[in-house]
């Protein structure tokens, strides 16, 4: 059985992803994590999460993800005891030195060795296998066929984890060094500024005032910026090669994204299970925020993952989000973009109203008065519908 892992990063975003189908969530806590800006979880929210994923039989995970500089080892030693002792299934790490100090203070904590750590090879692998982690997160930059050979090559317990959609880096892995030169934040610690996206200029060395624009498209250049992964329609390759677990990259993305890129992919797994394939969920894809897709290096270099626009496109836009189930023919909903009376919404759900249209005729507030312009942010109004929505589901508009 493979396994969906969503990000979180977030309460709301963690409880999105398991209602849209995430078997398991990853997240960080407010330190030794790489999204330092993601919001991320206090002590108290990490037991919280833990105990929710685990009331739903699903797993919680926990990046301690950092580069870490000797300084950085204070206090952690007792973070990862904390960690242990609420229960979290597994830490996310990619540094050596804290993997040893894991295995010294908490031993039967089970270890997922991060992307960070660059596995690229089947020796590096078998390295980090004979150390005890659970589950190898492997580089992006591999193939499909290289993923196989370290499946091959590996003890059959140890587990491969490998991304299938999402953001990507013009580095190895996310080693990345520009945000620390180009803003003083390291990327390496959950800080990163997101340099590579940035417009970029080029000067001939004897004409150093002088800066030439490398146009690439009417929007400027990009020339360090990475398409986003898509691999919806290769689920079944990566199955073969032995990968047991599917990671959506995103903690940094809204509650709409990780809606409906969770709720895509577990249609797809689903489906394969089935025998059955269902082309529309490729486009559904294109209903949140993306850059141009890429298979990345999965089919080797025939699908350039680099020089994409940076700036993102969607189809749809999050309206409204469900709050109380149908009863006497209307739901109580809650406002998150514009809409009005006469517009068409369409639902994000992982329920049979699935992509089910509601044509709005009736908006009223909480007190009963008509409402014609939902423009209130978060205003809670009462949507008249014969559909049997649930709360959590989402109700979006087509843009484009």
């Amino acid at each position: 059985m493979v396994e969906l892992l969503a990000p979180a990063g977030n309460m709301d975003k963690l409880k999105t992803a398991f209602y849209f189908g995430a078997d398991a969530c990853y997240f960080a806590g407010t330190k030794f994590g790489l999204r330092a800006y993601a919001g991320n979880f206090t002590d108290e929210n990490l037991k919280d999460s833990v105990e929710y994923a685990h009331s739903l039989n699903k797993k919680a995970y926990v990046t301690v993800n950092i580069i870490a500089h000797n300084a950085d080892f204070d206090g952690m030693a007792e973070y990862l005891k904390y960690l242990y002792e609420i229960g979290v299934d597994a830490v996310i790490v990619a540094d050596v030195g804290i993997i040893e100090l894991i295995k010294k203070v908490c031993p039967k904590l089970e270890i997922h060795v991060s992307t960070q750590a660059n596995i690229t090879n089947k020796y590096a692998a078998k390295f980090f296998c004979d150390l005890g982690v659970k589950r190898l997160v492997l580089a992006r930059e591999l193939s499909v066929k290289e993923i196989k050979e370290i499946r091959d090559f590996i003890p059959a317990d140890v587990e491969l984890e490998a991304f299938v959609h999402g953001a990507m880096c013009i580095s190895y892995s996310g080693r990345c060094l520009l945000s620390n030169y180009m803003a003083n934040r390291d990327s390496n610690k959950g800080a990163c500024v997101q340099a590579c996206r940035w417009e970029y200029t080029i000067h001939e060395k004897s004409r150093n005032n002088e800066e030439y624009p490398i146009y690439e498209d009417n929007r400027g250049t990009y020339i360090l910026n990475s398409k986003d992964l898509n691999m919806i329609e290769y689920l079944q390759e990566l199955i073969d090669a032995g990968v047991t677990s599917f990671k959506i990259e995103g903690r940094m993305k809204s509650v709409y994204y990780v809606a409906t890129v969770v709720n895509a992919y577990r249609r797809a797994i689903d489906n394969l299970q089935k025998h059955k394939q269902d082309s529309a969920l490729t486009l559904e894809l294109n209903k949140a925020s993306h850059r141009n897709y890429t298979t990345g290096f999965y089919f080797g270099s025939s699908d350039k993952e680099c020089l994409s626009s940076s700036t993102p496109v969607q189809t749809h836009e999050f309206m409204a989000v469900v709050l109380s189930e149908n009863k006497n023919g209307q739901v109580l909903i809650e406002q998150r973009n514009r809409f009005k009376v006469g517009d068409t919404l369409e639902v994000l759900s992982p329920n049979k109203t699935f992509n089910k249209t509601i044509a709005v005729e009736s908006l009223k507030d909480e007190n009963g008065a008509d409402v014609m312009d939902a423009l209130q942010v978060q205003q809670k109004l009462y949507l008249k519908t014969n559909l049997k929505l649930m709360p959590g589901d989402i109700l979006r508009k087509k843009i484009v």
